[in-house]
This record gives structure tokens, C-alpha cells and sequence, in this order.
């Protein structure tokens, strides 16, 4: 199961410089000119988990895989975008096959990197870009929703069932809204008409604050900015100095962890952001364990046991017949699944059994 974050941006905010640290590759250019990014890289990355190392010495594992969520790096974005401006077109197509959206904004000045719009304004930016968005939804949305309402007279059923949804979103565009204010509290079937729909400014929004490397720790007026305004949309802020974080990931994680304490640092930031990828995903993790391996496995929140067994395999899901389960912190505490079975900590949960995070689970199937 992919999931996806795109990292986008106006040009020269630092989105490549980023990317590269995080995939720990040179495989995006990071250069000093508009559009250096032309096609999307992608990378993936292991999800930290401190969970891992505890859950395989109570097992006696040998190997530890973490699981992973992919990052890819978009060509940046100028004012226009919507109209074809720049690489807006791709652009705009390459956003809509994401699950999720990193919006890296600048926060930093120096003199010798040119900003596009020739101003260090990061809530701006943020708003230049989400403006092209709704644009570009509002023209597509328009554009569809007359025949949808043709077809939902003629008692055609899909287009009966997807016209409400739509004319919501088309509501919200013409009030300067993005569609993903519609994400809070919907139902099930509601979400998969509107993921349907497949608007840009649906995504889910991380803001990434690009910070001096002296401003890593604290942030800066420019953070504060964003914060604000992220706390007025209920959107989530990590603020990175890409520049530190390019370093670290070059160097031995002795050395790193050095380096960073010398700044005033506890972790990498790449840590903090991808868990928050992970998270606004709605993403959670389980484990199976045992001696050859220990092994987490994403699944969205809300996933039941035969769906969580056919991430694995399909089919695991497909002759799903019970799931073995203990909590992570039994699992731990009480050294292993022998011990957890003795203090009667483990349990075999059936098909309709949703999934927490940090279960340790062991899957029972008909071949």
C-alpha cells in the first residue's frame, strides 16, 4: 500500500534540498534557478519507530524492517500555475496523484538566493500556491458539474450520488475555501465521492518552515507567521532548517547526533516531518514479530483485521479466519508472545476487529 506526499512550493524555497536529505540521495538537483526540478522525483523513506527495537529484542528477532512512505519532489510553482504558467500544467497534474501535501514555504533570508516573487513572505507564498489550486479546481469543478446535473436529471444513480458533494465543493471554491475543509468529520462514502472528485486542495496540508540554521531550534517572526495561520486552518507546522538537514543526513549517526546537540537539537527535523507525513495520512502502525523478523505495517486508521492481514498478503485477507493480537505494551513489558499468552494478554480477535496502533499481530488464514 503506497502512500504518498507531495513536497511542493514556489521555486527556490529549498523543496529539493529537502528531498534530497531525505531520501539521503543527490537524485533531485538542488539549484539556485526556477523549475531545476523538472520531473518528479520520488523517494522512499522509513517511518522512525522507537517501537521496533523493543518489540524485536522481546522477540529475539534478527532483522528489523520498518515501514516506509514515499516523498516526491514537484517542480515548483509560480502565480498563473492555473493558467499554464511556468511548469503549471505539470505541475497540476503531477499533485492530483498524491495523498498528501508537504508545502515547504521559506523562511529565511539570504541575499544570495533569488525569491520569484523578489520578498520573504512566507504566508503569501502559502497563499499564492493554494490560490492556483482552488483556480484550477473551481475551473475543472465548473466545467463537470453542468453535465453532472444534466445526467442527475435524467435519474442517472452515480451522478444523483456525486452532485451533492460536488455542488459543496464548488460552494466552498467560490467563497475562497479549499475543498478539504470538507475532509473534517466526513462520512466514509462522502470521502471516497470527494477523493473521487480528485481536487488539487483536497489533500490534507503539512506547512514546512525552511529556517536558517540558526532559527532550527526556535523559528523565527517568519514561523511564527505561519503558525498563525495554520492554526486558523487546523493545519500542522514542522519547522526545518533544510541546510542542517542536507549535513546530517550525510554523516554517521554518531557524528549526527552530535552535530546536532551542538545545535540545540534532539533529533533530526526529518524525523519530526515524517512522522507528521505519516500522520496526516491518518496513518497508523502494526507489527508482526517474530525470530527472523520484526516488521511494521502501515494501514489507515480505522482498518479491520482482514484488510490490515491483506497488506501482507492478499490472501491473508482473502481466507482471513481470526487475528492473534497484543497490545504493543504487554508484548514489551512482559518479554515476547509466549509470555503475553501466558498472563493471558493475548487475544484472537475476528473479522470485524479494528486495528490500533501498535498491535503486534499474527494472522490465521484458510489457504
Amino acid at each position: 500500500m503506497g502512500f504518498k506526499c507531495g513536497i511542493v512550493g514556489l521555486p527556490n524555497v529549498g523543496k529539493s534540498t529537502l528531498f534530497n536529505a531525505l531520501t539521503k540521495t543527490a537524485a533531485a538537483q538542488a539549484a539556485n534557478y526556477p523549475f531545476c526540478t523538472i520531473e518528479p522525483n520520488t523517494g522512499e523513506v522509513a517511518v522512525p519507530d522507537p517501537r521496533l527495537k523493543k518489540i524485536a529484542a522481546a522477540a529475539g528477532s534478527k532483522e528489523i524492517i520498518p515501514t516506509r512512505i514515499s516523498f516526491v519532489d514537484i517542480a515548483g510553482l509560480v502565480r498563473g500555475a492555473s493558467k499554464g504558467e511556468g511548469l503549471g500544467n505539470q505541475f497540476l497534474a503531477n499533485i492530483r496523484e498524491v495523498d498528501a501535501i508537504v508545502h515547504v514555504l521559506r523562511c529565511f533570508e539570504d541575499d544570495d538566493i533569488t525569491h520569484v516573487e523578489g520578498r520573504i513572505d512566507p504566508v503569501a507564498d502559502a497563499e499564492t500556491v493554494e490560490t492556483e489550486l482552488m483556480l484550477a479546481d473551481l475551473e475543472s469543478l465548473e466545467r463537470r458539474i453542468a453535465q453532472t446535473r444534466k445526467r442527475a436529471t435524467g435519474k442517472d444513480k452515480e451522478s444523483i450520488t456525486v452532485l451533492p458533494m460536488m455542488e459543496q465543493a464548488l460552494e466552498l471554491l467560490k467563497d475562497g475555501k479549499p475543498t478539504r475543509v470538507l475532509l473534517d468529520g466526513i462520512a466514509a462514502e462522502d470521502l471516497r465521492i470527494l477523493r473521487g472528485l480528485n481536487l488539487l486542495t483536497s489533500h490534507p496540508v503539512l506547512y514546512v518552515c525552511n529556517v536558517a540554521e540558526g532559527d532550527a531550534a526556535d523559528g523565527n517572526e517568519h514561523t511564527r507567521a505561519v503558525e498563525k495561520m495554520a492554526e486558523a486552518q487546523g493545519a500542522r507546522v514542522v519547522i526545518i532548517s533544510a541546510a542542517i538537514e542536507a549535513e546530517v543526513a550525510q554523516l554517521p549517526d554518531e557524528e549526527a547526533q552530535e552535530f546536532l546537540s551542538s545545535m540545540g537539537l534532539e533529533e533530526p527535523g526529518l524525523d519530526r516531518l515524517i512522522r507528521a507525513g505519516y500522520e496526516l495520512l491518518h496513518l497508523i502502525t502494526y507489527f508482526t514479530a517474530g525470530p527472523k523478523e520484526t516488521r511494521a505495517w502501515t494501514i489507515e486508521r480505522g482498518t479491520r483485521a482482514p484488510q490490515a492481514a491483506g497488506v501482507i498478503h492478499t490472501d491473508f485477507e482473502r481466507g482471513f479466519i481470526r487475528a492473534q493480537t497484543i497490545a504493543y505494551d504487554d508484548f514489551v513489558t512482559l518479554g515476547g508472545e509466549v509470555a503475553a499468552k501466558e498472563a493471558g494478554k493475548a487475544r484472537d480477535e475476528g473479522k470485524e476487529y479494528v486495528v490500533q496502533d501498535g498491535d503486534v499481530m499474527m494472522f490465521k488464514f484458510n489457504t
